[in-house]
């Protein structure tokens, strides 16, 4: 089995920390060559992946993207860009709503949208992998907007699977579980809720964003040749409860 990916260039959304930025680490390690791209400066990635190209895309344009893709190589897509907002629902604000629901799932499609345009206009094979999350399976509480898009993703991987795998794309997903990154500073600060979280995780621990790395490269590969609108969760067990 080949889970290689020299020859390959990927293009990985919020790649300037977190989980982006694992799994851009681990394309480049895998032998991809990967393009950066974040609202933010890319400065501590690049520290790991020196000489990685960057792109300045934010998707508070859900159409950030529609002019990366032409007359470029990529092969690999990672949807990874995503931000939150948390308030009780009988609170949250149709600012809230829209602002997360542009980022997490309409410039998911838009982005791929013009990924895959590209791909077909070369008739080169490729692969998307977008981000969903737990909350694509289950409610959660406090995050309305970000429970939809995210319940959106994962409907919108198979869609797009169903449409795209005839042409040689693969379309899959990744479910993180609780993961140590910038959206769950709240919830790890939080005493109640960071230890009823761990008790529920039969790992024992939260994730770390090199624990979705893997499954990204994975997916990529030509390992996964064959898997087409699977959403893999990777949570510690924590669905299995």
């Amino acid at each position: 089995m080949n889970f290689l990916l020299q020859g390959r260039h990927a293009l990985v959304t919020g790649a300037n920390a977190g989980i982006g930025q694992a799994i851009a680490v681990a394309l480049h390690q895998a032998g991809a060559r990967v393009t950066l791209a974040a609202r933010r400066d890319c400065d501590a990635t690049l520290a790991l992946i020196p000489g990685a190209q960057v792109i300045a895309l934010d998707f508070a344009d859900p159409l950030a993207a529609r002019d990366t893709f032409a007359d470029q190589d990529y092969d690999i897509l990672i949807n990874n860009a995503g931000t939150i907002r948390r308030a009780d629902s009988l609170d949250f604000t149709e600012q809230d709503w829209d602002e997360v629901m542009d980022v997490n799932l309409k410039a998911v499609f838009f982005t791929a949208q013009a990924f895959a345009r590209a791909l077909v206009q070369r008739q080169a094979p490729g692969a998307i992998v977008n981000i969903a999350s737990l909350l694509s399976f289950q409610g959660g509480i406090r995050v309305p907007s970000y429970t939809a898009a995210k319940h959106g993703v994962a409907g919108l991987t198979k869609l797009l699977a169903n449409e795209w795998a005839a042409k040689g794309i693969n379309v899959n997903a990744i479910a993180p579980g609780y993961i140590e990154t910038a959206n769950t500073t709240a919830l790890r600060a939080d005493p109640e809720r960071n230890r009823a979280i761990l008790d529920r995780i039969p790992a024992g621990r939260w994730g770390r964003p090199e624990d979705i790395a893997g499954t990204a490269v994975f997916l990529c590969s030509p390992a996964a040749a064959y898997i087409h609108g699977a959403i893999l969760n990777v949570d510690g067990g924590w669905l299995a409860r």
